[in-house]
């Protein structure tokens, strides 16, 4: 198993992440990483970002409510 994270503006179209992220063995290991980058990711254009377990869509989070909190 592969988790990856898909990067989306404010409109959900893909975007390049600003902190280029590694497939992860370890979903969390994939959610660590996020919230330890989930600024800059922001900072650099990303608004949401999806979680997928290979091909399979695990969750989709917004990146300015994570601001909010």
């Amino acid at each position: 198993m592969v988790w990856t994270w898909r990067f989306e503006k404010a409109d959900g179209s893909e975007t390049s992440p600003a902190v280029e992220p590694e497939e992860f063995s370890l979903q969390a290991d994939a959610e660590s990483w996020i919230g330890e980058v989930w600024k800059e990711l922001l900072d650099g254009g990303a608004e949401r970002v999806t979680l997928f377990e290979d091909d399979t869509e695990i969750y989709r989070m917004s990146l300015s409510a994570a601001a909010e909190a």
